[in-house]
């Protein structure tokens, strides 16, 4: 019979069933209402977890060594369960992840477990109570996540295959089917290269790392190369990160934008290895990277039927928890060569036609940095005779040999690739780094100016009219807003000044472009249009995550592609958004930059890609 002493108040959980229920408001539903408050749903779960631990410590009239048996439990609980959990739910967010979810879910147990279990006695009561604690902590060593999406968390099943895991599966009996009609050499690599090591997360040259490349790079190339017909592909070239220019402007290209009526056609679709490279294209071919297994790979595939011509492989994976396994750089194309940056910092000059290894470099060795939390995310940069790339610091080798021509300053943390323009005439290349902005002299790295905002900036600047140029930086909190900077040289030297700042657009990962005096982008997970003369934003509107654009600028239209991988055209004008057209396009978390060449669309993120015919206007 229950029992219930008669000097024992009445539980009173009328506090406690009020703060879960806030609690779970402010943690879950007001961020998938508003994106732009993820921070203030984490902070309002740990601080719910902590009036709820207030309610029942004080204010619950439970038994006293109920409070303290649940108190204790729960602590045990959460501190115990986080060591078998999965390794991506340890890591996550910084390690923070087990903590942001597990907070609301034991709060509720406990809420649950006093409201059920109150009118039973005191040894059911506790047994009770102790098993939804631990069930609300255990139920999270059966999942794993396979990264953030949208400011929460892509949660699987422990037990369930990744997608690489599937790939890696089917590939065994995969074919490379080649262009070309010579036979394809050994790849060599020179005595003065050097790779990260299997696995690592410190980049230290391995001494065997250079023959497992060969070894595996080997492995993928066929005997010989068998003459085939020229590629059904008559699109431009694409050259690498965001095009020509690092801008997202596709040139030339117009489009027909009623996709009721004229869809685009999907050409093919494949699977592939996960990572965060977008596409250089070159006559046909186009050239990415991504993980298979323990190998960091940079892949060749045909444009018009998205077959695999050549792979080279190099034995490093890098993997963290919120953006998994895979390089995330992108191949820059030049002269018959296409050079690559690893997630650990080995650049590879490869040739163009076959992937054999031309030369080799550690550049986190080389520059003495270590592997941001990350990876190394920048995109390499051909500068004349020197390919340059961004490890912590500029690293600049020569291109045809690899050899280290200089290394410029460090600049601490960063992701963004770097950019080359000219200002007052003079050729210059921009590096968005943890201090700020620098502009530095391509030929021997010498800095030339710069502008200090502290952060890690992952987006590339955007050169505007007169010399002025926008740049962003992010924070622990997400992205801090964007800058106009005007840069000018004069007799005295460089002047730099700053013209405005704004919050209208706040880029994160997502890059923007500007066109017709205004800047377009995501502020946050939502699409938003900004005046160039004074920052103003003019609109905001359009969900579609933490997505990527290019801008067809010939018709004053965006190419979007959402984080969930659906293809939309938004109008590139200020008055108002505008969406002109939606098209399912590939599955899967995309963080990855879309590339429209000709009249071809190439998508992929870290599990597919796809390529799509789109209907030319006037035909």
């Amino acid at each position: 019979m229950p029992i219930t002493p008669p000097f024992q108040k009445p539980l009173r959980l009328w506090p406690g069933v009020t703060i879960v229920a806030l609690q779970w408001l402010v943690r879950f539903a007001v961020p998938a209402v508003m994106p732009d408050a993820q921070l203030v749903g984490v902070i309002g779960g740990v601080l719910g977890g902590v009036a709820v631990l207030a309610w029942w410590a004080f204010f619950s009239r439970a038994n006293r060594s109920d409070r303290w048996i649940a108190l204790v439990l729960m602590i045990v609980a959460l501190v115990a369960t986080r060591r078998i959990t999965h390794e991506s739910i340890q890591n996550g967010m910084m390690g923070m992840m087990f903590v942001m979810y597990a907070i609301p879910v034991v709060s509720l147990a406990l809420v649950v477990g006093a409201a059920t279990t109150r009118r039973l006695s005191a040894g059911p009561r506790r047994v009770a109570m102790g098993a939804a604690i631990w069930l609300a902590c255990g139920m999270w060593t059966l999942v794993r996540t396979n990264g953030i999406i949208g400011g929460g968390s892509d949660f699987e099943w422990r037990w369930t295959k990744t997608a690489e895991e599937r790939l890696l599966a089917q590939a065994q009996d995969e074919r490379l089917e080649p262009v070309g009609n010579a036979a394809a050499p050994r790849p060599a690599v020179p005595t003065a290269a050097t790779a990260a090591p299997h696995g690592g997360h410190t980049p230290a040259v391995s001494a065997s790392a250079a023959s497992a490349a060969e070894k595996s790079h080997t492995a993928d190339m066929p005997a010989t190369l068998p003459p085939v017909s020229p590629e059904p592909f008559s699109g431009g070239d694409w050259p690498g990160f965001r095009g020509p220019d690092r801008d997202d402007v596709v040139r030339g290209v117009r489009i027909k934008t009623d996709w009721a009526a004229s869809p685009p056609v999907p050409l093919w679709r494949r699977p592939i290895g996960p990572g965060w490279s977008s596409f250089a294209v070159h006559r046909g071919l186009l050239y990415t990277q991504e993980q298979r297994g323990g190998d960091e790979v940079v892949a060749c595939y045909s444009v018009a039927t998205g077959k695999p011509v050549w792979r080279h492989s190099d034995a490093i994976r890098f993997w963290e928890s919120n953006a998994g396994a895979g390089p995330r750089a992108t191949p820059m194309l030049h002269d018959g060569r296409v050079y690559t940056l690893g997630a650990t910092g080995l650049l590879n000059a490869l040739d163009a036609a076959n992937g054999a290894v031309v030369w080799q470099r550690n550049a986190a060795s080389d520059s003495g940095s270590t592997i941001p939390a990350w990876g190394f995310s920048a995109s390499p940069l051909v500068v004349g005779d020197l390919v340059i790339v961004h490890a912590g610091s500029l690293v600049a080798y020569d291109r045809a040999t690899g050899e280290r021509r200089w290394v410029g300053a460090a600049g601490g943390g960063g992701y963004s690739s770097p950019h080359l323009v000219t200002i007052d005439g003079i050729a210059q290349v921009l590096q968005l780094s943890g201090v700020g902005v620098t502009g530095v002299a391509p030929t021997d790295g010498a800095p030339l100016w710069e502008y200090a905002w502290p952060g890690a900036p992952m987006v590339q600047p955007a050169l505007v009219a007169g010399g002025d140029f926008l740049i962003t930086t992010s924070g622990a909190t997400g992205a801090l807003g964007m800058r106009r900077i005007t840069v000018a040289h004069g007799s005295g030297g460089w002047i730099v000044s700053e013209r405005w700042r704004t919050n209208g657009l706040k880029p994160y990962f997502n890059d923007f472009v500007v066109h017709k005096g205004h800047a377009f982008g995501f502020d946050g997970n939502i699409l938003a249009c900004i005046d160039l003369a004074d920052g103003t934003r003019t609109w905001k509107g359009g969900r579609y995550g933490n997505g990527q654009l290019v801008l067809l600028t010939d018709q004053d239209v965006l190419l979007v592609v959402s984080e969930e991988g659906e293809l939309a055209l938004v109008a590139a004008t200020p008055d108002r958004f505008t969406e002109l057209a939606r098209f399912p396009g590939i599955e899967g978390k995309t963080w990855n930059h879309p590339v429209v060449v000709g009249d071809v669309l190439l998508v992929r993120n870290g599990q597919e890609m796809a390529a799509f015919r789109l209907a030319l206007a006037g035909r």
